[in-house]
């Protein structure tokens, strides 16, 4: 009986393991989407200028809201709304996953 329940729940957990997989943010695809940030948040996610504010190792989950909030005008800065308008969703996980792991 005990091996009729654990091979679902075995494959439940392989099949799920796929799925995170294939959501992950893809950190290389970050980093090429943020040379577009640099001038003003850095490479390193040091800000440049004294208004950005710095991103290395923000938090992954904080970066895509408040990237999402400038998309959506939910959050309000000019300079952000221009630059965040075009990006996919996931080039904005892609960017949060970068710079949550710059260190």
């Amino acid at each position: 009986m005990k091996r009729f329940f654990l091979l679902p729940v075995a494959v439940a957990v392989v099949v799920a393991g796929f799925a995170c997989a294939a959501n992950a943010a893809d950190v290389a695809k970050g980093r090429a989407k943020a040379v577009q940030c640099q001038a003003c948040h850095g490479m390193d996610g040091i800000a440049r200028i004294p208004e950005a504010p710095n991103l290395a190792g923000q938090n992954e989950d904080y970066l895509i809201k408040a990237l999402k909030d400038f998309k959506s005008g939910a959050r309000q800065n000019e300079m952000m709304s221009l630059v965040v308008k075009p990006l996919s969703d996931d080039d904005i996980a892609n960017l949060a996953a970068f710079y949550h792991g710059v260190r």
